[in-house]
C-alpha cells in the first residue's frame, strides 16, 4: 500500500516590485483540476509489487494449510514490510527493512497490550491516534517512504480491536516477526543478481533529467522548472551513492556520471543531451557502467566523496522538530475521526482513524488533494468489493488468492495516482477483516463509506485547524543554509589553489541547499495562515546558487572537459 510521491505545487512567483513583505496568507483555493490525473508508472512499479506478493504468499497459505488463517492479521504486519526501502542501495536498504521491521512490531506490541487491557472504544481509538502521530513524524524524519506511516497505522490501528489477552501477545508477535524476517530477505534477494541497481538507477534517472533541462538550453517559459527538476535528480543520486560507505569500481564509475549530469546543468548550451540519455540506457542495462574517460585520474580526487562520508548525520531529535505541527495534526485528526465515527455508532472506528491518517502530507493543499483521492478511491474500491465478496466465500482458498492479486494490484497501479491504487487496497483491507471469519458484505461496505468520509471530513478539518507557522521559518533556515553554503564556494573560488576535493565537497553541498530550499518552499507554498513567503528573496537566492554551481565547474575544468569532449 505505497502512496505516489505528491507533486508539490511551486510557488507562485510575483513580478518584481509587487513582492509582499508582510501580512498574512489566511487561505487559497483548493484544487480539484489535475487531483486525479494519471501519472506515468515509476520506473520499477513491478519490484515492490511481486516483493509483496512474495512476502506475504508463503505465511497467508500456510496459515491456510494449517486451517489457522484467523492469524493472518499478525503474519501481514511483518509481511507488508517488503514495501519499503526499494529505492535504496542494499547495505542502506538492509538497515532501513531492519528498523521499519522494529518499528511495525513496536506499534503492534502497543496496540495488542492496549486491546488485552481495555476495551474501551475510546482510550483504544486514543492510543491509534496517538501511535498514528509518532509513525508519522518517524517516517517523515527518516524519509522511509513511500509508504511511510500509512502502512504502519494501518496494522497498528486494526490489532487494537482484535480481541486479545495478555498471554496471547508474545506468540502473535513472533508470528509478525517471523514474517518480518522473511519480508527482510525477500526485501535483499534481487541484491545477489543486481547488486547496484539502486544506485543505476538513480544516475539513470539524474542523466535523464538533466538531458531534459539542456534540451532548453537553459532559456524558455520550462527551463526553471527543468532545471530545479535536474538539481533535486542529481542531489537523489548524491544521496544513494553516499548512504553506503563502500566505494567499489562500479560505485566510482557512477559518480563520474553524476559529476557529468551536474555539468550539463552548469552548462546546458555546451551539452549533448543524446550523449547523457546514451549512458543512462547503458546505465539501466545490466553491462558495465559507461566511464567519461576524459576526466582522467583526477577524478577521485574531483569527486571529494571521502570527506562527505565523514560527515555525520543530522541528530534525529533536530528532524523531529520541524515536524511537530505535522504530528499534532496527526494525532487530532485521526482521534477526532475515531471519536466520530463511535458517535455515529459505526463499528469499525479504526478504518476512519486510518483514513484521517493517510491524508497528513506535507501542507494543507496536498492534504486536500490525497482527501479527494482517498475517497475516490475508497468509493470504487466498495464497489469492487461487492462483486469479488461472492468468489471470496468460496472458500477460504479463493479468500487468500484475490487478497494476493488486490496486494499486486494496488503496488502497481497506486505509483500513476493514490486514487487508483486504493481502488484495490479497498476491497483488500474489507476481505483481511474475512480472515477470522465470514461476515456481511452489505454491513462491511456501510461501515467502510461511512469511515472514509468521516475521516476524510474530520481529518482535512484538524488540517485546517492546526497552523504550521514554522512552514515559513523554514523557509529562512533554508535561505540561511544556501547562503552559508554559498559564501563557501565563493571562498574556495576566490583562492588561488582551492583543494580539489574541498572545491567539489563545497558544491555539492550548495548543490543540495538549493535542492532542499526549493522544497521547503514548495511545501510552505501549500500551507494556510502564515505570513506571506519571501518569493523574491527564494527566487533570488536560487538563481545566485546556481550561478555560483556554475562558476565552480569553470573553476574545476569540468566545463572545459565536456565542452572539448562535444
Amino acid at each position: 500500500m505505497s502512496s505516489a510521491t505528491p507533486q508539490i505545487p511551486r510557488v507562485r512567483r510575483r513580478p518584481h516590485g509587487r513582492h509582499r513583505s508582510q501580512g498574512r496568507r489566511m487561505g487559497r483555493r483548493l484544487p480539484l483540476a489535475g487531483v486525479l490525473r494519471l501519472g506515468r508508472p515509476a520506473d520499477i512499479w513491478f519490484k515492490p509489487a511481486l516483493s509483496v506478493v512474495a512476502s506475504v504468499a508463503p505465511p497467508n497459505l500456510t496459515l491456510l494449510a494449517l486451517g489457522r488463517l484467523d492469524l493472518a492479521m499478525y503474519t501481514m504486519a511483518g509481511s507488508l514490510c517488503a514495501l519499503y526501502a526499494h529505492n535504496r542501495p542494499y547495505a542502506a536498504r538492509g538497515r532501513a527493512l531492519a528498523w521499519v521491521v522494529l518499528g511495525m512490531l513496536g506499534g503492534l506490541a502497543v496496540a495488542l497490550t492496549a486491546a488485552s487491557l481495555t476495551t474501551n472504544a475510546v482510550v483504544l481509538v486514543t492510543v491509534g491516534a496517538l501511535l498514528a502521530a509518532v509513525q508519522k513524524a518517524l517516517c517523515d524524519a527518516t524519509r522511509i517512504g513511500p509508504p511511510g506511516h500509512v502502512v504502519l497505522a494501518f496494522i497498528s490501528s486494526a490489532s487494537l480491536f482484535v480481541p486479545q489477552t495478555l498471554g496471547q501477545v508474545p506468540g502473535h508477535l513472533a508470528l509478525g516477526a517471523a514474517a518480518g524476517a522473511w519480508a527482510w530477505i525477500v526485501g535483499m534477494a534481487p541484491g545477489l543478481v543486481r547488486p547496484h541497481g539502486p544506485e543505476r538507477r538513480a544516475t539513470a534517472h539524474a542523466l535523464n533529467a538533466a538531458a531534459a533541462y539542456t534540451e532548453t538550453a537553459g532559456t524558455g517559459d520550462g527551463a526553471a522548472r527543468a532545471r530545479a527538476a535536474a538539481a533535486a535528480a542529481v542531489h537523489g543520486a548524491w544521496q544513494s551513492l553516499l548512504s553506503t560507505g563502500a566505494r567499489s569500481a562500479p560505485r566510482r564509475a557512477l559518480e563520474r556520471l553524476v559529476v557529468r549530469a551536474e555539468v550539463a546543468i552548469a552548462a546546458p548550451a555546451d551539452t549533448e543531451p543524446e550523449r547523457l540519455r546514451a549512458w543512462a540506457r547503458e546505465v539501466r542495462g545490466a553491462g558495465p557502467v559507461p566511464r567519461p574517460d576524459d576526466l582522467g585520474e583526477a577524478a577521485d580526487e574531483l569527486l571529494g566523496v571521502e570527506a562527505e562520508l565523514a560527515v555525520p548525520p543530522t541528530p534525529l531529535f533536530r528532524r523531529l522538530g520541524p515536524l511537530a505541527p505535522i504530528a499534532l495534526r496527526t494525532a487530532l485528526g485521526c482521534a477526532l475521526a475515531g471519536y466520530a465515527s463511535l458517535a455515529l455508532g459505526v463499528g469499525r472506528p479504526y478504518w476512519a482513524l486510518v483514513t484521517a491518517a493517510s491524508l497528513y502530507q506535507a501542507n494543507v493543499t496536498l492534504t486536500w488533494s490525497r482527501g479527494v483521492q482517498r475517497v475516490v478511491g475508497n468509493l470504487i474500491g466498495v464497489l469492487c468489493f461487492a462483486v469479488l465478496a461472492p468468489l471470496a466465500h468460496l472458500s477460504e482458498a479463493f479468500l487468500v488468492l484475490l487478497c494476493l492479486a488486490l496486494n499486486f494490484g494496488a503496488e502497481a497501479l497506486i505509483g500513476r495516482n493514490y486514487w487508483l491504487g486504493s481502488i484495490c487496497v479497498t476491497p483488500m483491507a474489507l476481505l483481511i477483516t474475512e480472515f477470522a471469519r465470514v461476515q456481511q458484505p452489505g454491513e462491511l461496505m456501510t461501515d467502510r463509506v461511512a469511515d472514509t468520509l468521516v475521516g476524510a471530513v474530520v481529518g482535512f478539518a484538524a488540517a485546517v485547524a492546526v497552523t504550521n507557522r514554522r512552514a515559513g521559518d523554514r523557509i529562512e533556515g533554508a535561505l540561511d543554509a544556501v547562503e552559508r553554503a554559498r559564501e563557501r564556494a565563493v571562498g574556495l573560488l576566490d583562492a588561488e589553489r582551492p583543494d580539489p576535493g574541498a572545491l567539489e565537497s563545497a558544491r555539492r553541498a550548495l548543490s543540495g541547499a538549493v535542492v532542499e530550499l526549493r522544497a521547503t518552499a514548495d511545501a510552505a507554498a501549500g500551507e494556510w495562515w502564515q505570513r506571506a513567503l519571501p518569493e523574491e528573496r527564494v527566487m533570488r537566492a536560487e538563481q545566485s546558487g546556481h550561478r555560483t554551481l556554475a562558476a565552480t565547474v569553470r573553476r574545476q575544468g569540468l566545463h572545459s572537459l565536456e565542452g572539448a569532449q562535444a
